[in-house]
């Protein structure tokens, strides 16, 4: 059955990504009524998590971010798959790294980084930065049931050279890479909620103390790797411009999960510059004290 349903969905995923962004975008636009007007996906859960983030916003403020927030969703979505025949020209065009010397820089260092960022912006194109490193591009995801739709994913988003590693693959891979001096760059969405059987930490995020991700944080103090923030803003529809950031270039010697609270606060205040542009739909709030 997943097979079938692989060959059925396949030839329009790959129709879909030879239109010229102008329709893309249309059809996003029809998507976005589906999606918010008629399927109503996770509205409860946007909901709850924008009164809990943004409870200075009036109910109309909050709703009018809850409507840009499915727009971009869909813009989102389609981009991955436009990922599946956009040319390098084109990509270099919609996303563009303002200072990849600070990656380059620290690449001279002789030690893997780790790229922190959140699910904001175009973080599914941050994957074309992957050509400017010299060290290999190392992408955590988490993997899809579907072991062909799974396949697919990895290969639009490993189409500029990252390779995909699961979240369970990750801890080996570092490792291995680490013992055979094998330097990279380990890219971390590191704003999703654990369980929380597994938190290490609480801090805060939008003033409510929930269970953090630790484990960029403590994967390099462990393997002895730089730290970088990455920031995304969305400059107009289909156009993206990153921002790198030095956390920390000698994590041991920071006191455990500040650079962890530190990513959480820049992060913050990225979403409010726009917060239309963060994905609302996962359960960041799911536990709180």
């Amino acid at each position: 059955m997943q097979f079938i349903a692989f060959i059925l969905i396949y030839p329009l995923l790959w129709m879909i990504s030879m239109l010229p962004f102008r329709v893309l975008y249309l059809l996003s636009d029809f998507f976005f009524v589906i999606m918010y007007h008629v399927a109503g996906y996770r509205k409860k859960t946007v909901r709850k998590n924008l009164l809990i983030a943004l409870p200075h916003l009036t109910a109309k403020e909050r709703l009018e971010i809850e409507k840009k927030s499915y727009h971009h969703l869909c813009d989102l979505f389609l981009e991955m798959i436009k990922t599946l025949t956009i040319s390098d020209k084109e990509m270099n065009k919609r996303f563009i790294t303002k200072n990849i010397e600070v990656i380059k820089d620290l690449e001279k260092k002789g030690k893997s980084i780790a790229l922190m960022t959140g699910h904001y912006a175009s973080y599914e194109w941050s994957i074309s930065m992957n050509k400017s490193f010299s060290f290999q591009g190392f992408a955590i995801y988490k993997k899809i049931a579907n072991s062909y739709f799974d396949k697919l994913v990895r290969d639009i988003r490993s189409k500029f050279g990252a390779t995909l590693i699961t979240t369970k693959e990750t801890i080996p891979t570092i490792e291995e890479n680490f013992k055979k001096g094998h330097l990279g760059i380990y890219g971390f969405a590191s704003d999703q909620s654990p369980k929380v059987s597994k938190a290490f930490h609480w801090g805060n995020f939008f003033g409510v103390s929930t269970p953090l991700q630790t484990g960029a944080e403590m994967l390099s103090k462990r393997f002895d790797m730089n730290i970088v923030f990455m920031r995304i803003r969305k400059v107009k529809r289909g156009f993206y411009e990153a921002e790198l950031e030095i956390l920390s270039e000698n994590p041991t010697s920071v006191p455990n999960y500040e650079i962890t609270d530190l990513f959480m606060k820049k992060l913050e205040a990225l979403i409010l510059e726009a917060p239309e542009y963060y994905l609302w739909t996962h359960k960041r709030f799911k536990y709180v004290k």
